[in-house]
């Protein structure tokens, strides 16, 4: 079925876009039962999302918006970073101007394949985003009165932390040394990995029950309808000036 015809059939939308914002709610739960610190494990400032193979948000758990705002540039940076994903590949940045919030959010980026006559195809991607108790910086929990970013702790570019599903020993390395708890912080980096793997597993099996094809019109359909609710929505504000007044203390 095309696009257009799932749409038209919101029985089978709504079967789709429960299952995979099941996957994501999955991946929290599994962050946050794997994770170290209490920053991730008993707060959960974490966000979990699924993105199809072009990188476009498909779904989300109902984590922190700040988050999930931001995650598609993320998810877009590590694509153009590295074209050449891999099955077992992870990408691990933080760096506020290609897609992050604060240094201490770091996300993880892992591809999704599915093997098909033979031939691994990437069919979408796992991601998540977690707030670590401390990634280096002037002050403890890296959140300093800074005046400029290198104040604030160590910014990651994209690098794949695991190639393969092997573990970029040096660049985990460099990452602990810079930071003020080396052993949590490899727990909780190990923590976003295991909720990446948990998303490729039920998506894996999401596209052995749909089919390529059949996942892929999903996706676009969900994306489709989406994006005509939020133009809905925004056509039925009256046409206007609005103000607001807000504070931060």
């Amino acid at each position: 079925m095309r696009a257009e015809e799932l749409i038209a059939d919101p029985v089978a939308l709504e079967i789709f876009r429960s299952a995979m914002t099941a996957v994501a709610e999955e991946m929290g739960a599994s962050l946050a039962r794997s994770s170290y610190s209490p920053n991730i494990k008993e707060r959960l400032d974490f966000s979990c999302a699924l993105f199809d193979h072009t990188g476009r948000m498909v779904a989300q758990a109902a984590h922190i918006p700040a988050h999930l705002g931001s995650m598609p540039d993320s998810v877009a940076t590590a694509i153009q970073q590295f074209p050449d994903f891999a099955p077992g590949d992870t990408v691990v940045l933080n760096d506020p101007f290609l897609g992050g919030n604060h240094l201490p959010d770091i996300t993880m980026v892992s591809p999704i394949f599915v093997e098909l006559e033979g031939e691994q195809r990437l069919v979408g991607f796992a991601a998540n985003r977690a707030h670590h108790a401390d990634v280096g910086g002037m002050s403890p929990g890296s959140m300093p009165i800074a005046t400029e970013i290198y104040q604030e702790g160590i910014i990651i570019p994209p690098i794949k932390l695991w190639e393969r599903g092997e573990l970029n020993r040096a660049a985990m390395a460099l990452i602990l040394r810079n930071v003020r708890t080396p052993e949590e912080r490899r727990g909780d980096l190990t923590a976003q990995l295991a909720a990446n793997r948990t998303g490729i597993r039920r998506v894996q099996e999401l596209v052995s029950r749909y089919g390529l094809a059949q996942f892929r019109a999903l996706c676009d359909a969900l994306i489709a309808y989406a994006e005509r609710i939020t133009r809905a929505t925004i056509a039925s504000i009256p046409d206007g000036v609005y103000r607001f007044t807000d504070y931060l203390d």
